[in-house]
This record gives C-alpha cells, structure tokens and sequence, in this order.
C-alpha cells in the first residue's frame, strides 16, 4: 500500500500535508477559545465566567498536553518505519499504543478529578470564580480519555502521511462546539434554559465525544490498521513509550510556565486574568496556525530520517521555515490591522479589554520566534529528538521563563512581565533547537 519510491517534499506535497494541518490545528484552539468567547459575552458574570473557564481551561490543556504527546511518538515510529520500508513490521504497534494513551488517560483523570479544588485554589481562584472554574472542569474532564483516542488516532494517520482524515474530524468537532456553545450557553426559547459556565462544558464534552467516534471510524475504513489489541507487546512499544516519557517531561515543563502565567495573572485581579485568558488563546491560535507547516516536518521528516535521506531533510527544513516566517508575517499583519477588535470578540469590559490591549503587541512581535520554534519542534519530534526537546523545554522553563517571573515580580512589572517572560522562553527554545540542528542534522546533509 505504501511505497518506499523516493519521498516527494515538492512545494505540491508540502501543502498536501500542512493546509489540512492547519486547518486541523486552528480547529483544536477553538474548542477552549469558543467556550472562552461566548460566556464572556453573556449578561450575567461575563467577567467571572471568563476568568473561570480560563483557569479550568489552562489546567485542562495542561493535562491533555502533557499526555497528548503520545500522537508525535505514534507518528514519528510509524514514519520512520514507513521511510525504512518496514510498514509491514509494526502491525500490532497502532492497537497497543491507543489501548496505552487509554489507560494512561483514566490513571490521570482519577488522579485529579477529586482534588480539582485544590488545584484550582493553588492557581489563585477563589469565591465565584472558583465554583465556576470547578462547574466547567467537573463536566469537561470526562471529555479527556476521549480527546487522548483521537490524538493518538491522529498520530496514526500523521505516520501514514496522511493529514486529511484528522482535518475533517477537527473540523467537525469544531463546528458542533461552536453550535452547541450558543445554544447551551445562552439557551433557546422554549427549548433549551440558558446554562451559562455548564453550558460550555457540555459543549466541549459533546464535541470531543463525537470527534472520538468519527476518528474511530475513520481508522477502520480508512486504513489497513487494526485496532484490536494483540500480544506479545511490539518491540518498538518501549521505544514509543521512552519517547512518550520524554515529551511528559518536556510538555510538563512547558505547561508549568503556561500554568504559573494564569497563577501570576489571577494574583493581579479577575480583569487581569480575564485579559490573560483572551491573549493566551489568540497566542495559542497562532501557534497552532503555524504548527500546521510543522506537521508536514513531522510527517516527512521521520520517514526522511527513515530513509536516510539527509539532503533531502535539510531542504525540507529551508522550505519549511520559509514557509512558516511568511505565514508569521501574515499573522502579524492581520493582527496589528484587527487589534482593537480581536479582544472584542472575547469581551466587552472596558477595563478588561485596556489590560488585554497592554499585553497584545507582545503577541504579535513574538510570531517570527514561534515560526522557527515550531517549525523545528515538529521536524524534531518526527526524528524521534524527544531527549533533547524534553531538555530544551526545561533549560527555557527553569532557566528563563520562572525566573523572568519572579523578577517580574519584585520589579511590579504587572502584567507585561508575564509576556516578557514568555519572550524570553521562546527565544532559548528557537536558539537551542537551531544550535542542535546545524551541529547534527546540517551536517549530516553536508557529508
């Protein structure tokens, strides 16, 4: 089915892979962002009610973060494998690894799900805003084995080369959050009561169950996969899981910085991390716009290594990384054109909005460093680098970003430290991971 003819990275093949990617990717952020516009617009504890869903929302990416990785080290074995022509040797492999993710996903919601009041007052929420924060999670985290399933279905389909299936499930989900968020959120006459926070959460959860069920079926009868689980356990289920472990570690870091941002942000007041909220999804939405040429690294990359085919990774990191700048300076551009607008979309508090607009430039001016460091994070997870990318992230986490923070802190930068410290933590991730490119894999190209 799949042949081991050279590997196509023409600019045709790039936007095969990445244009769905992308559009899969932007589909991901919405499902929080949704909720996150919709009941910051309701008439009652708009600002409450934003604040709460992203303090629950940041806590819940966390975890869907954390153990999501699974889908790169699915994607970069199954890659590779097919890059080596070896396709045929991991037919077991699929089946063990989503049973995995499973497991792994009820181990951690049963963990969490009975101290999520603690956690959410760690994070500083109190009064109103923590009852609302544990109302939205008490619902949505039932949604978090579903969205581990799709993620490692995704990481299936992402090895195979194929990114369309994941866009049309991602999109689908998509649309049925938005749908559903207005009609549970504020209600329709005569049908439905207007649920508020709750409403949200139902949306999310439905949402992500449906997408569950589409990914399930598009694996049967898209692929030659099988998901019925069988033993003996493959030998490159231990590579997968060591690989898994290091991108825990790595996306653990990352998230601690994420988490402790909404901690700072909470401890300056409920417009602050209101505010924090509508920056942290219009940044997550860049980043995933961006991840979308990423993906095509992370696609062709590993079967490239897989092949041996140094040359032909190295131009395909030129073309990529050119690709993702000119998609960062189009954001930058339709950003500055909309920047009073685009926080309108999330809230109409005039003094949420004046602390969102402080922060917003930041944003933008980051999106050239995001391009590099995306690019070359996805093209890293498809090589299978996921030792140095758990390193990179803790050098970046405990060497810039934390201590940023606290100096933030003892000068009363407010807000805008938070950013700067975000600044600081991507410009070490880009800088290390092109240091440990040039010094292995341009190399390698050169020989």
């Amino acid at each position: 089915m799949y042949s081991n003819s050279k590997i196509d990275i023409s600019f045709k093949r790039i936007q095969q892979l990445a244009i769905p990617a992308i559009i899969a990717g932007i589909a991901e952020p919405v499902l929080s962002s949704t909720d996150a516009a919709i009941v910051g617009n309701m008439d009652f504890y708009s600002i409450e009610s934003l604040s709460a869903v992203g303090i629950a929302g940041a806590f819940l990416s966390t975890l869907i973060w954390i153990l999501g990785q699974t889908r790169s080290a699915i994607s970069a074995v199954i890659s590779q494998n097919l890059g080596a022509g070896k396709i045929d040797d991991i037919k077991t492999l699929p089946a063990q690894a989503v049973f995995f993710n499973i497991i792994l996903s009820l181990v951690v919601l049963a963990s969490t799900y009975f101290f999520a009041e603690e956690i959410f007052s760690l994070l500083n929420a109190e009064g109103m805003i923590l009852d609302l924060s544990l109302e939205y999670y008490n619902i949505r985290v039932w949604g978090f084995p579903l969205t581990l399933f799709t993620f490692a279905v995704f990481g299936i389909f992402r090895g195979l080369q194929n990114t369309f299936w994941p866009m049309v499930v991602a999109m689908s989900g998509a649309v049925i959050n938005i749908g559903l968020d207005f009609a549970l959120v504020y209600g329709v006459e005569d049908i439905i009561a207007p649920m508020g926070v709750k409403g949200a959460a139902w949306a999310s959860l439905i949402a992500q169950g449906l997408m569950a069920i589409m990914s399930l079926i598009f694996v049967l009868i898209k692929t030659d996969i099988s998901l019925r689980l069988r033993f003996p356990l493959h030998k490159e289920l231990n590579r997968l899981v060591v690989m898994s472990l290091n991108l825990f570690v790595r996306s653990l870091s990352l998230n601690i910085a994420l988490v402790l941002a909404v901690k700072e942000a909470t401890a300056l007041g409920k417009e602050t991390i209101a505010a924090h909220t509508i920056a942290v999804n219009i940044w997550l939405f860049t980043a995933f716009f961006i991840d979308g040429y990423g993906a095509a690294g992370n696609v062709l990359g590993g079967r490239l290594l897989g092949a041996k085919s140094y040359k032909d990774l190295w131009t395909l990191t030129k073309r990529l990384n050119l690709y993702n700048l000119i998609v960062a300076a189009l954001l930058m551009s339709v950003a500055f054109i909309f920047y009073t607008s685009s926080g309108l979309i999330f809230s109409k508090d005039e003094t949420v909005l004046q602390a969102f607009y402080s922060v917003f430039f930041i944003v933008i001016l980051m999106q050239p460093l995001n391009s590099i460091a995306f690019t070359l994070d996805a093209i890293f997870k498809g090589l299978g680098e996921t030792a140095y990318l758990r390193n990179t992230l803790l050098g970046a986490t405990f060497l810039g970003f934390i201590p940023i923070i606290y100096l933030s802190r003892y000068l009363e930068w407010g807000f805008i430290g938070i950013w700067i410290a975000f600044v600081v933590w991507m410009f070490i991730r880009s800088s290390a991971l092109i240091f440990k490119y040039h010094n292995t894999y341009y190399k390698l190209a050169k020989k």
